[in-house]
């Protein structure tokens, strides 16, 4: 059988199951990463589990999210992983190091590996020819202990990619392009494979690009051939040892083939307010910017911000826009300082932001109240910029660097012609410059043993949920519409820094339908917990899209969440609900979606008996006096975990 490139690495590290699409397998996880908005969290359960030290070949917790400091939150969080993770066994990226991403792709990305990550835009490893999975972070830590990854066996679309990219169009214009084809929504389950010979000119920064705004399709990960390119690359970053060649077979069969001839892409933008909302130039071009911000881990590489530097060189962005760049990594903003462009850079009126992700999770950097800002990002989901009503663009570094100078969005193909400018070449350098003495590699047993943890008192323990009743006595707490993502039920920004105490954080729980004067949901759903109901989310299509973030299934759960009722879950935020013992269920019949109402009470028979036997759920709405069915996808594994209530209460059984 001819295989895909996919199928190749599964098989490499298949442990459970068996690879047909569809089905449930277990993989062996080669890598991991965690940051510090999930890691604090994720090394809190990790300790619970009783593991001791990580059993991968190689784990690394990374401080890169919380790194504003409002108070003595983050700092705490800073100082916990730190000496977790020298007790632990795992290598510790300091703050100011740079976003996980972007850290991992440069120093420790492998091409065939397996690298699982609590943030969901890990797959950015597949731009080296890596496995690189997004998932919530207790799934993480079972990995750290040397247990499998479980998912589902996926679907394979092929994009295969012919041509070259013309000058003044990018990298992030073909993930556009895919997105507007495929969308956010309807692709769990899929991985996403490039091939054909537009792929050989595409550098590893530039694919990386590709790869890590593939979680916005919802797909499991997405993944390039490992060639020359990649070769390149490693020597460049001094690991040629970590190089393989590795590519699906020729006429590999796959589920789906999307063809995209790289010559036709122009520049194009994501509007407000969700990553598939692709707009040409022709629609939006004129409108007035008042601010541009270049990075995030989607497009923050030396070679990005060349291209910006090289645009702005010379020249002062509009006087009505406020203009930041972030670069990705420390490696990163010390090649810029080193030739001169990070001086460029600030001669053209940038602000330069830490190597973080700041301003990509509302950490920073606010756009002001009914202005248009352009990011570099991956998202742009409303709010998620820390301004309500936010009109975030997302775009690539050429045209936002472009934008800046001109104070509207601008096509970049037009620079010729307003200034002069002529497309700058960009090449990747033969050598990067390599200082790893931010990165602290962990110390043999012997002296690991005789470190302090320190625990801040602002980190808390989180509690393991409560055992699933026999029948479910709930009733609906909200009510809400499709694409809800994670930023909707645990939002970032300023709140972000209660990561690590979840009976606070959880107070925060769907704070954007909150309303001034009345009760939250919060309060609405502990005064129902008080009282022994299990409280109920109703959705629409695509719930718990975007991050991986776990305390979207953690502090509900806390709250005395019982279950989910929605159109369709997605994969990550799917796997969070039933690790903490809240039940995923679809409905079975959309329209039954529009028969229900906030305060609703549903009942659930059986519960219990219904998760350990069938697919299919009762459901009884005893304020509309009417019965529906839902419908549970779920694996005997899955199955396993709810009736244990939670993941971590069948760990402790010692199974994982």
């Amino acid at each position: 059988m001819l295989k895909t490139l996919t199928y190749k690495i599964l098989e490499n590290h298949l442990v459970e199951g068996q690879l047909r699409p569809g089905e449930p397998i277990g993989i062996r996880i080669d890598q991991t990463l965690t940051q510090d908005a999930t890691g604090t969290t994720a090394f809190l359960l990790f300790e619970s589990m009783g593991i001791g030290r990580v059993k991968t070949d190689l784990s690394v917790s990374y401080v890169d999210h919380n790194m504003a400091q409002f108070g003595p939150e983050n700092h705490n969080d800073h100082l916990y992983l730190q000496t977790i993770a020298a007790c632990s066994g795992v290598y510790h990226s300091r703050p100011g190091n740079g976003i996980c991403h972007q850290v991992h792709l440069e120093r420790f990305g492998k091409p065939g590996a397996t690298l699982l990550g609590s943030d969901s835009h890990t797959p950015t490893g597949g731009g080296l020819g890596m496995l690189a999975i997004g998932a919530g972070g207790l799934d993480v830590v079972a990995a750290m202990g040397g247990g499998a990854f479980y998912l589902t066996s996926p679907k394979v679309i092929g994009v295969e990619l012919t041509g070259k990219l013309k000058e003044w169009v990018s990298s992030k214009d073909v993930i556009l392009t895919l997105l507007r084809i495929l969308t956010t929504k309807g692709n769990v389950g899929c991985v996403v494979e490039y091939f054909g010979p537009g792929v050989s000119t595409l550098t590893v920064p530039q694919r990386a690009t590709i790869t890590n705004m593939g979680a916005e399709l919802g797909v499991t990960t997405s993944i390039f051939p490992s060639d020359s390119m990649t070769q390149a690359f490693l020597e460049a970053q001094g690991r040629a040892d970590d190089y393989q060649p590795l590519n699906a077979d020729p006429n590999a069969e796959y589920d789906r083939v999307i063809q995209i001839n790289l010559s036709h892409l122009e520049p194009m933008a994501a509007c407000p307010s969700s990553p598939d909302n692709i707009q040409p130039f022709s629609e939006i071009e004129g409108r007035p910017i008042a601010q541009v911000v270049i990075g995030s881990c989607t497009n923050s590489s030396f070679m990005d911000l060349m291209i910006a530097g090289e645009i702005l060189k010379g020249h002062v962005v509009d006087a009505g826009v406020e203009f930041a760049v972030a670069p990705g990594s420390r490696q990163v903003l010390l090649m810029l300082a080193q030739n001169g462009m990070l001086a460029e850079l600030i001669g053209s009126g940038a602000r330069i932001l830490e190597s973080a992700c700041g301003p990509c999770i509302g950490q920073g950097f606010s756009p002001a109240d009914g202005v248009v800002t352009l990011r570099t990002f991956n998202r742009n989901f409303a709010g998620r910029t820390g301004t309500k009503g936010d009109q975030c663009y997302l775009v690539s570094p050429e045209t936002a660097a472009t934008s800046a100078l001109m104070g509207e969005i601008t096509d970049p193909r037009k620079l010729t012609e307003l200034i002069g400018l002529h497309y700058p070449k960009i090449k990747l350098p033969t050598t990067f410059f390599v200082d790893d003495s931010m990165i602290e590699a962990p110390p043999p047993p012997e002296i690991a043993g005789k470190i302090t943890v320190h625990r801040g008192p602002t980190i808390v323990v989180p509690e393991s949920p409560k055992p699933l009743p026999a029948s479910l006595n709930g009733q609906v707490l909200l009510k809400c519409g499709d694409k809800i993502t994670t930023d909707h039920i645990m939002p970032a920004g300023p709140f972000l820094k209660y990561r690590s105490n979840v009976p606070v954080y959880s107070r925060y729980v769907f704070n954007c339908f909150n309303e001034e004067g009345q009760p939250t949901f919060a309060e609405r759903a502990l005064a129902l917990k008080q009282q022994g109901i299990g409280g109920v989310v109703v959705g629409g299509e695509s719930y718990g899209q975007g991050s991986s973030r776990e305390h979207a299934a953690l502090c509900p759960m806390y709250l005395g969440v019982r279950a989910v009722l929605a159109k369709s879950i997605e994969r990550i935020h799917k796997a969070n609900l039933i690790n903490f013992a809240i039940v995923p269920i679809e409905f079975a019949d959309p329209s039954d979606y529009d028969r229900i109402n906030v305060g609703d009470a549903l009942e659930i028979p059986d519960l219990l008996e219904t998760i350990k036997n069938l697919d299919e759920v009762r459901i009884v709405n005893t304020t509309g006096g009417f019965e529906f069915k839902g419908k549970l996808t779920l694996s005997s594994r899955d199955r396993n975990i709810l009736l244990a209530g939670g993941l971590l209460n069948l760990a402790k059984k010692g199974v994982h």
